[in-house]
């Protein structure tokens, strides 16, 4: 949820290595059907995520709404950009976000969206930690493609959202509790947050 100070860049090998959207939702589907999911955890619990969050995901897609002026400044952009995604598959924040984000790039031709799994590449995770120590993802990078240089980075989560769950946390509330309230705010936001403050910072105003 800000824009760099200084001026980072996203080298080559990193793109090299990522997946478009469309591949990264195939090797979910593909690691499911093995019981698999992305990163070293295997458990049943992140197993069952990733199961619930591959769900989710196709709700969202077919059911976003994109906001008018949101729509009309992603139209309006005209230099290309590339918007590299650090995720997983057992990510509930993911599940919601990445389908928003996916909406809004799909409008313009000039922005190619990108995924990353963030245990394979945890030395570009660590450039964007959050609050300096925590690896929280979902995390969007906007790249120029021509440089490398950083335009902007975005996430785990919308701000509000974001202060909510410091306070949950902060409270010492049980993971599972957090994650319930987590969902719920995300439902009944249905991606509006999320639109505002990506396109935002892809123009450096609020909208």
């Amino acid at each position: 949820m800000e824009s760099p100070k200084t001026v980072r860049v996203v080298e080559p090998m990193w793109m090299d290595k990522a997946l478009s959207y469309p591949a990264y939702l195939q090797l979910i589907e593909s690691l499911l059907a093995e019981g698999k999911t992305t990163g070293p955890n295997q458990s049943e619990a992140f197993i069952h995520y990733t199961q619930l969050n591959s769900q989710r995901m196709h709700r969202v897609e077919k059911t976003v709404q994109l906001l008018p002026e949101a729509r009309e400044k992603i139209l309006a952009i005209d230099q290309p950009q590339t918007w590299l995604i650090l995720t997983e598959g057992w990510c509930g924040d993911a599940s919601q976000i990445l389908p928003v984000v996916r909406a809004l790039a799909d409008l313009n031709p000039k922005i190619a969206l990108k995924v990353l799994l963030r245990d394979e590449n945890l030395e570009l995770m660590d450039r964007y930690l959050t609050n300096g120590t925590s690896r929280s993802i979902p995390k969007i990078i906007g790249v120029d493609p021509a440089t490398g240089k950083e335009l902007f980075n975005w996430g785990p989560r919308p701000t509000a959202l974001q202060e909510m769950f410091e306070g949950m946390r902060s409270e010492g509330l049980a993971f599972d509790v957090m994650k319930e309230e987590l969902q719920r705010w995300y439902n009944k936001d249905k991606g509006v947050a999320i639109q505002k403050e990506l396109v935002a910072l892809t123009y450096n105003h609020p909208i």
